[in-house]
């Protein structure tokens, strides 16, 4: 103990560990020269200096002083005794100097070094261990003696008067190597658990990262042809702009043109004054020869075809085409922004495909298809079609006669507010008939259900509540067949993302409706585009 306590005299305060450059203040008491800078110049801010032992005050900082005589005793220790603070235990019986045990002795309850270890005794009750200082923890509580067994039915460390004699008597007991190496075996057992859960989870960040990577490398790519595309786009507009500006302008500067030739010619027709003076004079004479008499009443009295002619073009600038093209400028438009949506369906690589129509072969015989194959409703009269493998004798659905094995493709519905409903992708060979047919309740299909007023989603049996409750009554379904995804769309405003399923396909998949009540109307045609 005495060797213990020389070595604490040889750590510094602030560290705890063996001084480096000790240092000695003007109180007498050492430290580490960096331990005590690093002190003073936490709290240089708060003014005045202090020993951190005997809190011995100075306003100016003081200059350190090195301890020579310490530095070489803590050197001189350090390189006779490499290893002393691995363990920081001494030997009990070096009283002169500290002197790195290298075992202890349970019995003796004593740590040793080499040279003490040569002269102890071999016996088999003095116990060797490692260097320890917890040798009171290793003794029975209530008969002082060292701990030797396990008793694996009470999960007791036991002395072996416990196990002859004591409360453990005639229990299953394993000595202390036996119970250690089962629980080292267990904790292999558990560490290579660990180790593979551990790779797994590295592979998964690895094949997360190199996901996150691919898809901002992707992203940095649809940026920039979408940067590109927009300019693109923004330079059609200010082209159709311009085009249709000039159209307007062309036609405002071609009919005012017309009015005011029109006008210039009435403005013209100044005599239309004189004449009516003379006609007026005439008519107030009272004298029959002279009235007849008068020369030029022919021209008075001749104003009917040039006010004809004059009339006509009026008419014809003011109803018949003297106005602005409205349909030839909003045709123009038209035109020049299909021409954009066709740009962008270039640009997005989307293709027109065939209207989506319900197979009658696959159909419920309570349900009613529409003449054009878009529409399915459930009927109370049975519709008396032949049975076949391909019809469904249990629940009231119908599949598509297109199937799609490859692509990205998205279709849409309508879906009666009040009715019980689903939609959704169905592999070929699902079943036709029995409770598991049902589109969702299997593994042959994915579908989102509107029932008795919940909507969710299910596959294989398992539901998705979806929340909140679809606002719409508009659904568009979106697979990608190679990525394995099926997603579905609330066709709000703005559009909600349902949810998305992931899996890997492995037959070709068909559109599904299942009608309980109500109806289904296939809204929108398929469209199969590449990104």
């Amino acid at each position: 103990m005495a060797s213990a306590d020389l070595r604490r005299e040889l750590d510094c305060s602030i560290c705890l560990e063996m001084y480096k450059d000790p240092v000695m203040l003007s109180c007498g008491h050492n430290f580490c020269r960096v331990c005590i800078d690093r002190m003073w110049d936490a709290h240089e801010v708060s003014g005045g200096y202090s020993c951190p032992q005997c809190r011995k005050r100075s306003w100016s900082r003081p200059t350190l002083q090195s301890n020579i005589t310490l530095r070489n005793i803590v050197e001189t220790l350090r390189s006779t005794h490499p290893d002393q603070k691995e363990t920081g235990i001494f030997c009990t019986y070096c009283y002169h100097s500290p002197v790195p045990a290298v075992i202890s002795c349970l019995l003796c309850e004593a740590s040793l070094c080499d040279n003490h270890l040569r002269v102890h005794s071999k016996s088999p009750e003095h116990v060797l261990t490692d260097p320890t200082t917890s040798m009171e923890n290793r003794k029975c509580s209530i008969h002082r003696k060292l701990l030797e067994y396990y008793c694996t039915e009470d999960s007791a460390w036991i002395c072996v008067t416990c196990r002859l004699d004591g409360e453990h008597q005639g229990h299953k007991v394993e000595t202390l190597d036996e119970a250690s190496e089962t629980k080292k075996q267990k904790l292999r057992n558990v560490l290579q658990k660990l180790i593979s859960n551990r790779k797994e989870i590295e592979q998964r960040v690895r094949s997360l990262q190199e996901h996150k990577a691919k898809v901002q490398e992707r992203s940095a790519s649809l940026n920039e042809r979408v940067t590109a595309l927009f300019i693109e786009l923004r330079r059609h507009l200010e082209d159709l702009e311009k085009s249709v500006r000039r159209n307007i302008s062309s036609q405002e500067e071609r009919i005012s043109h017309a009015l005011s030739d029109l006008i210039d010619q009435l403005e013209i027709k100044e005599d239309l004054s004189r004449k009516m003076e003379d006609i007026e004079k005439l008519c107030n004479m009272t004298d029959p020869l002279t009235v007849l008499q008068e020369s030029d009443t022919g021209d008075l009295c001749d104003t009917e075809e040039g006010d004809n002619e004059d009339r006509e073009r009026h008419d014809g600038l003011l109803h018949d085409g003297g106005d602005l093209d409205v349909f030839g400028i909003s045709h123009t438009l038209h035109t020049g922004l299909s021409d954009m949506i066709k740009e962008v369906n270039v640009f997005f690589n989307i293709q027109e495909a065939s209207d989506i129509l319900l197979d009658v072969n696959t159909a419920h015989n309570y349900l009613q298809i529409s003449d054009d194959m878009k529409t399915v409703s459930r009927s109370d009269i049975k519709q008396n079609r032949p049975e076949t493998p391909e019809r469904f004798q249990w629940w009231s659905q119908v599949l598509s006669s297109q199937r799609f094995s490859s692509g990205r493709h998205y279709w849409e519905v309508d879906v009666s507010e009040s009715g019980d409903c689903s939609v959704g992708m169905c592999y070929p060979s699902i079943e036709r008939g029995g409770v598991q047919s049902l589109i969702g309740d299997n593994k042959k299909s994915w579908g989102l259900r509107r029932s008795r007023g919940e909507c969710y989603l299910k596959h294989d049996k398992k539901w998705i509540i979806i929340s909140p409750y679809l606002p719409s009554n508009r659904v568009r379904i979106y697979v990608d067949y190679e990525a394995g995804q099926l997603s579905f769309y609330d066709l709000c405003d703005p559009i909600r993302h349902i949810h998305t399923f992931t899996t890997t396909f492995t037959e070709p998949l068909h559109a599904g409706l299942w009608v309980g009540k109500g109806s289904i109307k296939i809204s929108g045609t398929v469209r199969r585009f590449f990104l």
